[in-house]
């Protein structure tokens, strides 16, 4: 019985430092997201995918929600801001000639915010970012692939160390100069910064 409740309690200590390890590994993932479309998928997963316990209903709308936030991840990634001539903060898409639409530029060169590789590159990799950890949350395990239970734990140790070192490099490398919608924009922040 003593041996037993040593191993009882180890094996308890072992999923705690591993629980620990995967919730700071994917923390660290998060912080490369849109913290509104991380928001949307942590409050509505467990709720679509009934905390794991899919039925074909809610395998369809769990998928909807992980495409629709997916998409969210990349298109935040086109995405940029300026204070117009009338003192407002206006939002764009950037395209290859600017950022369009643009209302009340007159005192601002949207040219400066036209397409970079950088923008598709964190595109890409906030979409591989979201798909980790989306597609190893708990809900989403339990409700697509029940049988990969067991190497979850394994995964969840690795893959989301393994995933935001690379990420944050490529990051470093091409860093995102863009404030998209829901931040300041870039001449709000300057001139706060100045103050």
């Amino acid at each position: 019985m003593a041996g037993g409740s040593k191993t009882s309690k180890s094996s308890k200590s072992t999923q705690q430092s591993i629980s620990e390890k995967t919730l700071s590994g994917v923390g660290n993932l998060i912080k490369l997201l849109p913290t509104g479309t991380v928001f949307l998928f942590q409050f509505l997963n467990p709720v679509l995918s009934n905390n794991g316990h899919c039925s074909a209903t809610n395998k369809y709308f769990t998928s909807i929600l992980i495409g629709i936030c997916g998409f969210s991840c990349c298109f935040s990634s086109f995405t940029d801001s300026y204070t117009g001539s009338d003192g407002n903060t206006h939002y764009g898409i950037a395209t290859k000639t600017g950022l369009w639409p643009s209302t009340a530029s007159d005192s601002v060169n949207l040219s400066s915010y036209k397409l970079r590789i950088g923008d598709f590159v964190h595109a890409f990799f906030s979409l591989i970012v979201f798909s980790v950890v989306s597609l190893l949350d708990t809900n989403t395990v339990d409700c697509f692939y029940p049988s990969f239970e067991s190497t979850q734990k394994v995964l969840l140790m690795v893959l989301p160390a393994v995933v935001g070192a690379i990420s944050s490099g490529v990051f470093m490398m091409f860093p995102n100069n863009r404030h998209g919608i829901g931040y300041p924009s870039s001449q709000t922040t300057s001139e706060q910064s100045l103050s």
